[in-house]
C-alpha cells in the first residue's frame, strides 16, 4: 500500500510539472526591471504594454514576428502601443515614417515592410524622398504622405516619443514596457520567446493587483 501510494504521489507531481514550470515565477532584477520612475499610461483600464522599436535595429526587427503572434490573442484588458524610440538625431526620419503610416491608418501596409526593407533588402532610407519614394510605392498618395509627415501631428507625437524614450531611461531597443512600471528585452529575459512570457507574467501581476485595488476600493465605507 506504502509504495502504491509513493507511485501514486510521484505521477500526480509528474503529471502537475509542466503546469509549474508554466507558471514560473521572473525576477525583478533578473529577466525585467522596475523602472525607477512609474510613468503615465494611456488608458487607465487596461493594462498597457509598450514597445519601444526603431526600424534600424536588427534585434527589433527578430522580435517582430513575435509581438506579431501574440497580438493576434491579445487579451481585452490589455492595451498594446507601439512608440518608435528616438535614442538620436538619426532615428527621428524612421520615427516619423511610423507616426505617418499610423496616422494614415496605413501601419498593416508599411510597418512590416519597411522592416524587412531595411534588413532582408538592403534598402537605405537616409532622407525624406526615400521614405516618401517606399509609401508611394505601397499605395500611398503622394500627397497624403506629404500633408502627414510635415504634419502637427506628427511632430507632437514624435516629441512625445523623444520625451518617453527619456522618461523610460532604456539605453536600447527592442524594450518593452509593462504598464508604465517594468522594462524587458531579449537581452535580460533570455530570448525573443522569452521576451513574450514576461510580458504575459508581468500582464498578469498587473491584473492582480488591479483586481486587488478594486476590491479594497470597493470594501471601503
Amino acid at each position: 500500500m506504502k509504495k502504491l501510494s509513493n507511485w501514486c504521489l510521484a505521477l500526480m507531481l509528474s503529471l502537475s510539472l509542466p503546469a509549474a514550470v508554466a507558471a514560473r515565477d521572473y525576477m525583478e532584477g533578473a529577466e525585467y526591471l522596475r523602472l525607477a520612475k512609474p510613468q503615465p499610461t494611456t488608458v487607465a483600464d487596461k493594462v498597457e504594454v509598450v514597445e519601444l522599436f526603431w526600424y534600424g535595429c536588427p534585434h527589433c526587427y527578430y522580435l517582430e514576428p513575435h509581438i506579431g503572434k501574440w497580438l493576434e490573442n491579445k487579451p481585452e484588458d490589455v492595451e498594446f502601443v507601439r512608440l518608435p524610440a528616438v535614442l538620436g538625431k538619426s532615428w527621428e526620419l524612421l520615427g516619423k515614417a511610423y507616426f505617418t503610416a499610423e496616422l494614415l491608418d496605413v501601419v498593416d501596409r508599411i510597418h512590416e515592410p519597411l522592416f524587412e526593407a531595411i534588413h532582408d533588402k538592403k534598402q537605405k532610407f537616409r532622407d525624406v524622398a526615400s521614405v516618401e519614394d517606399f509609401f508611394v510605392s505601397h499605395g500611398v498618395a503622394v500627397k497624403d504622405f506629404r500633408n502627414t509627415f510635415n504634419s502637427f501631428a506628427v511632430a507632437v507625437k514624435i516629441n512625445n516619443a523623444k520625451l518617453m524614450t527619456r522618461r523610460y531611461a532604456i539605453s536600447g531597443v527592442p524594450t518593452v514596457i509593462v504598464n508604465g512600471k517594468f522594462s524587458t528585452g531579449a537581452s535580460i529575459a533570455g530570448s525573443n520567446e522569452d521576451v513574450i512570457r514576461v510580458i504575459d507574467y508581468l500582464v498578469e501581476q498587473e491584473r492582480v493587483a488591479d483586481n486587488a485595488s478594486a476590491q479594497t476600493t470597493a470594501a471601503q465605507p
